[in-house]
């Protein structure tokens, strides 16, 4: 019986997570449990490129992945949904941001989409492979 269920999206491209959303709702109502969404903007890797972005650039982003999650959550699940879902913009990489969220709300499910393979990541996307090798609560991988 899962109490909370962390639902990972790309908000940089909309719709395309519609399916994963809508799973990961019906897995929550299934237990009464509390969905949380969340989406990662990425850091730039370096200081050196971090360096030319200010302080006021980095919480532009953050206000505008809210606006866009907000947006995607209520296109997928409902306008009644969303207001009961908590949403979270985390900044980092996207598999530790995931999998630090899901240890900070003790979710006892992740919800991950499998995005068309490249050559060289080819049966998960390398975040989703990351995930399902390092969390310590089970994933259910949406293809």
């Amino acid at each position: 019986m899962s109490k909370s269920v962390l639902c990972a999206v790309d908000i940089s491209h909309p719709g395309e997570d519609t399916n994963v959303l809508q799973q990961a709702a019906k897995l929550a109502a299934m237990d009464d449990a509390q969905l949380d969404v969340i989406t990662v903007v990425p850091d730039y890797g370096t200081s050196l490129v971090s360096g030319f972005f200010s302080e006021e650039h980095h919480d532009q982003m953050m206000q505008e992945a809210s606006k866009q999650l907000n947006a995607q959550v209520t296109s997928a699940l409902g306008a009644d949904v969303n207001a009961k879902v908590r949403h979270i913009i985390a900044f980092g990489k996207t598999y530790e941001q995931v999998l630090n969220a899901a240890s900070k709300a003790q979710s006892d499910l992740i919800v991950v989409g499998a995005h068309k393979p490249d050559f060289a990541d080819y049966l998960l996307g390398p975040n989703a492979a990351r995930i399902v090798r390092h969390s310590k609560c089970s994933v259910h991988v949406v293809r």
